[in-house]
């Protein structure tokens, strides 16, 4: 674990990385960037959420590829405990659809191939610190796919979570309307639409439009009829 003091203007960020050695050459491009200051390093599941905690971040550069499910549970368990909203993933495993997938709905913003040069593993991280979703041209393509087919859930599994109301605003959701387009089409104010929003988000345990437009179209919602 490292940390060091860094002033408002410089992005915080932890890493999370399960090779010594591609965890050495990560912090040296995220050093070499200006404007980046690495207050945490972790390389075993068990330290992740203790360390990131510790440090509060404003993002968490994300091993994807620790052994088994580890790596989504604690995307997760960094939402849920350490209240961390800027997750970028990185994975050799590009086109692991089912990665992809599960990352975005436990609260990763995107991720980039382990590959990446120094550029583009900054330039991701700045985005994902700024609110923003990335993701390269084979995770594009994944989501895509994925927004396309609906996964194993059913409409019907989320009768017990929301109202019909709220049913109604995830499908819209799901079909890519925003909130304004959303208050015209059910007749309804704009401020009462974000109430509902807010809501569907925290009964399905998501944290961003994308990954409820996810779970939405997992759920066959957001489809045309």
């Amino acid at each position: 674990m490292t940390t060091s003091a860094s002033d408002q203007n410089t992005l915080r960020v932890a890493l999370v990385e399960g090779s010594p050695l591609l965890r050495a050459g990560i912090r040296s491009a995220l050093d070499g960037a200006g404007g980046i200051d690495v207050v945490a390093e972790a390389g075993e599941a068990r330290h992740v959420v203790p360390v990131v905690r510790g440090a509060a971040p404003d993002v968490v550069l994300m091993d994807l590829d620790l052994p088994g499910s580890a790596s989504v549970e604690l995307c997760r368990a960094l939402v849920r405990d350490a209240g961390v909203r800027g997750i970028l993933g990185t994975t050799g495993r590009g086109d692991d659809a089912g990665l992809l997938r599960s990352a975005l709905l436990a609260g990763v913003r995107g991720y980039v191939s382990k590959s990446a040069g120094a550029h583009e593993m900054v330039g991701a991280v700045h985005m994902v610190g700024s609110g923003f979703m990335v993701a390269g041209d084979v995770a594009v393509r994944l989501v895509t796919g994925l927004l396309a087919v609906p996964g194993p859930r059913t409409e019907q599994d989320l009768v017990p979570l929301l109202t019909r109301r709220e049913r109604e605003i995830l499908d819209l959701v799901a079909r890519g309307y925003d909130n304004r387009r959303i208050a015209r089409a059910l007749t309804l104010a704009e401020k009462t639409v974000r109430n509902h929003v807010s809501a569907v988000f925290a009964k399905i345990g998501v944290s961003c439009r994308a990954q409820a437009v996810v779970y939405g179209r997992e759920a066959g919602m957001g489809l045309t009829r």
